[in-house]
């Protein structure tokens, strides 16, 4: 058995570039930034804050989402599965590892003057996308 999964909540690097392929094919790329926050180590030796940049790319609805939703700075959710890419350029082998995101939420304060869509789900097989409405009002917490 194996298992490939990514859980990601961070915030977005620079608004997602998306391009439309053949049959209008949506495929959304942008960044995203995850930071663990620094400490102070027992004997005293501070460990400054890290943050990670990671890759992600959005297919079909989810890169529709990402266009219509997703901005600089918006903190989300994403669940994926890392994949590697290799090419070659001037002779050099070249490799980057992207999260395929497979379901995004939205979080944080809701933009003004946008819809209630909060979570969008990548159907396998399927062009659709499941995006239950959501009120901040219904939050559990």
């Amino acid at each position: 058995m194996s298992v490939n999964k990514v859980i990601l909540v961070g915030h977005v690097g620079k608004d997602p570039e998306v391009r439309y392929l053949d049959k209008d094919v949506a495929v959304a790329n942008f960044t995203l930034a995850t930071t663990e926050k620094g400490y102070t180590a027992q004997n005293g030796t501070q460990v400054p804050e890290r943050t990670e940049w990671h890759s992600i790319v959005a297919w079909r609805g989810l890169a529709k989402l990402a266009e219509n939703y997703i901005r600089k700075g918006r903190e989300i959710y994403v669940e994926g599965k890392l994949q590697t890419r290799t090419w070659e350029k001037d002779g050099i082998k070249r490799y980057s590892t992207e999260i395929y995101a497979e379901q995004i939420n939205l979080l944080g304060k809701k933009p003004e003057n946008t819809e209630a869509l909060t979570t969008v789900v990548a159907a396998p097989g399927l062009d659709g996308v499941q995006a239950p409405p959501h009120a901040e009002d219904d939050l559990p917490f």
